[in-house]
């Protein structure tokens, strides 16, 4: 497959934009990069590696790559760890502008196109990826469709991670709301889970439902995401045009998630730590959250059960992002190195059931479809969220630790609170969104 030419490597608006236009986080990328183990520090024949994976992740990514490295004698990845968000997309701009990239990264898949276009990425080449047995066809159709940009793959997901329920069975057992095969009832209405949701606060005492906000753009718009593309609603972001919204199922997801936050279902102002701690300490039977938390649940010792969040509204659908590898763009390639990578890369999405033990789904199909995925509870459980995921609606602006998110939370977070109503805090979300759209795209 041919690669895009990206031309010249100075730095231009796009480059400058991109990260959430953190310029000046990015002006300290040379220091801080070395003093982390970055390519001053990398002998000639390492593969450099740059993710954003810390805590529990961060373990588990560290013994993948160690397994990598103990199988393969002509390379070893170097791993370099940055900050999650901003801080990062901005470095990865930086270094791939000022030619000083890593040879593979991990991205949100979201991100990526707003990458792909500035030419800070190269493709992959499927003829290579298929010697190293790895195919279109061994990824869901949802996730290998957002691998692409103007019909060339410029991340290969080593997994989705959506927005999902994690439900305490013990609880739910006594509430009477758990299902003779162990799981929680099936929920279909709104109504029918604001009724199983009070008679888990029978049981706890406190509160049915955990779910923290405060602060958190991401945890507002992943449900709010997943409640709106329940309805069967679009949400299209074109550059120069405004967004293509669905108003009326818009403000009926927000008024639902503030009719949750009453302080018997679920507290009216709680953050992300907050619900953590309240679902691992059995104040709730229920917990709003992303398959990342699912390790804290059994290292807490609550007796666990996880499904995707219940279609309220219709259309099954669950918001969420793929942590992805990106070849960030080198202007003369190493190629004995970028077979590395591509022979790395492999070794990782075959090696993925390792990162399925912390709670993510696998898009490498062959490890989903494996019997030892399958033993994998409750994990397999929700592995069938990969058929329904939504990612962010595609911008440049857009997708996790994003500036868009952010937007969210500045117009939303007191509707939550109930300081302003659903219709004053979505119109002026959309009038913020409108404006980035209005702008030229920073190609």
């Amino acid at each position: 497959m041919k690669q895009q030419d990206s031309g010249s490597t100075n730095l231009n608006r796009r480059q400058l934009l991109l990260g959430g236009g953190a310029l000046f986080g990015g002006l300290a990328l040379g220091a801080g990069l070395t003093g982390c183990g970055g390519p001053a520090q990398a002998a000639a024949g390492d593969i450099r590696f740059w993710h954003l994976l810390s805590g529990g992740d961060g373990i588990k990514m560290q013994a993948m790559i160690d397994r990598a490295n103990a199988e393969e004698a002509a390379f070893k990845v170097k791993p370099t760890v940055l900050a999650w968000g901003a801080p990062y997309y901005t470095k990865l701009a930086m270094a791939s502008a000022g030619g000083r990239p890593p040879e593979v990264a991990v991205m949100h898949a979201a991100r990526v196109p707003g990458y792909a276009p500035g030419g800070l990425l190269d493709a992959w080449d499927l003829n290579l990826l298929a010697e190293f047995g790895v195919r279109p066809e061994d990824f869901s159709p949802r996730i290998w469709e957002k691998s692409q940009f103007n019909g060339q793959v410029y991340s290969l997901a080593l997994d989705s991670h959506p927005f999902v329920m994690l439900y305490n069975t013990e609880v739910a057992g006594k509430a009477g709301v758990l299902g003779t095969d162990g799981r929680l009832m099936d929920i279909s209405s709104p109504d029918q889970f604001l009724e199983v949701s009070r008679e888990l606060q029978r049981v706890t005492g406190k509160h049915g439902l955990s779910y923290g906000y405060l602060g958190d753009g991401a945890q507002m718009w992943r449900l709010f995401y997943t409640l709106y593309r329940q309805h069967g609603a679009d949400f299209v972001l074109d550059p120069g045009k405004p967004a293509q919204v669905e108003r009326d199922v818009a403000i009926d997801c927000l008024e639902f998630i503030t009719s949750l936050l009453d302080n018997t279902i679920a507290t009216k102002s709680g953050d992300g730590g907050t619900a953590v701690a309240e679902f691992a300490s059995q104040g709730s039977g229920i917990l709003f959250t992303g398959v990342w938390e699912l390790p804290t649940m059994k290292t807490a010792g609550v007796p666990l059960g996880a499904a995707t969040i219940p279609t309220l509204f219709g259309t099954p659908a669950a918001f969420a992002d793929s942590h992805s590898f990106v070849l960030p763009h080198q202007a003369r390639a190493d190629e004995a190195k970028r077979r590395g990578v591509y022979r790395f890369v492999a070794s990782m999405l075959k090696g993925s059931l390792s990162w399925a033990e912390a709670g993510h789904i696998p898009a490498f199909q062959p490890v989903v479809r494996s019997s030892e995925y399958a033993a994998l509870k409750p994990q397999a459980d929700y592995a069938h969220a990969a058929d329904i995921i939504n990612y962010d609606p595609e911008a440049w602006f857009t997708g996790s630790g994003s500036d868009f998110q952010s937007y969210f939370a500045e117009n939303v977070q007191n509707v939550f609170l109930g300081r302003d109503k659903a219709t004053a805090g979505w119109d002026a979300f959309i009038s913020r969104i409108n404006t980035v759209l209005a702008m030229p795209n920073p190609v």
